[in-house]
């Protein structure tokens, strides 16, 4: 059983995610509905859902305002939105759930399955900080969220030497020979790194520009890492990666 509070404004969004969680898993309980940050506030902390579907845009401002506002969050978070909004990076940084609307079915049975595994507390008020940390650029992000298998992991985003796409999944090959294996795909990643100088040099590889040892022109080219990693390289990218390296500070 799932307790569930939807936070949206649009009535006609809330009334089809109702519809869509009952046929995803009839022991879904959605316990109220809210359309503002006040009303929000006041069902989530009078109800205590497991998990809150929340709109990042609402009429009356926005579901940040929420949670900056609400002394403890103790449950889930999964956001919605009907666009790819600016706050999806701040999102994406602190691993948190996020669903496009019209919503997938088989988006939300995954989402409503991770919110079954549950966090610990202290992992969920990290998520919490690092999400409105970056949300409101109070400070440079230097550290990323990343979901495992075996539960969340805080990473120095300069403890990351180079990603690797794993199908659906992305590998993170970090300082001292340790690996991640995350549960998104690397466009995921390359989208979130990109301002961090990070570069999707080739399908398989997203690297950091600033462990890159050399760039070898033999065998058609390929790019050593500081940790002797090989890295390939795709030849349309090639110009870009040594321009950028050329200009790295």
């Amino acid at each position: 059983m799932l307790n569930v509070v939807i936070v949206e404004d649009e009535k006609h969004n809330s009334e089809s995610l109702i519809d869509q969680l009952l046929e995803v898993d009839k022991s879904i309980i959605v316990m109220g509905v809210a359309t503002s940050p006040r009303e929000a506030i006041a069902i989530i902390s009078e109800k205590r859902p497991d998990v809150v579907f929340m709109d990042i845009e609402l009429h009356q401002g926005t579901g940040f305002d929420v949670l900056e506002s609400l002394k403890h969050v103790d449950f889930d978070v999964i956001f919605t939105t009907a666009f790819e909004h600016y706050a999806l990076k701040a999102i994406k940084f602190s691993s948190l759930d996020y669903l496009l609307k019209p919503i997938d079915e088989e988006e939300l049975k995954t989402a409503i399955e991770k919110a079954k595994g549950r966090k610990s507390e202290e992992d969920r008020k990290r998520q919490m900080e690092m999400l409105l940390s970056s949300f409101n650029k109070k400070s440079e992000q230097s550290n990323i969220c990343l979901s495992t298998s075996e539960g969340i992991e805080f990473i120095k985003i300069d403890r990351i030497k180079y990603c690797e796409a794993n199908g659906s999944y992305t590998n993170f090959h970090l300082e001292g020979d340790q690996k991640l294996i995350v549960s998104k795909n690397l466009k995921e990643y390359e989208s979130i790194l990109s301002d961090h100088n990070f570069m999707r040099v080739h399908h398989s590889f997203l690297i950091n520009l600033k462990n890159v040892k050399k760039y070898v022109k033999s065998d058609g080219g390929y790019i050593l890492m500081n940790n002797n990693a090989v890295v390939s390289i795709s030849p349309k990218r090639k110009d870009e990666f040594l321009s950028r390296m050329a200009n790295l500070t």
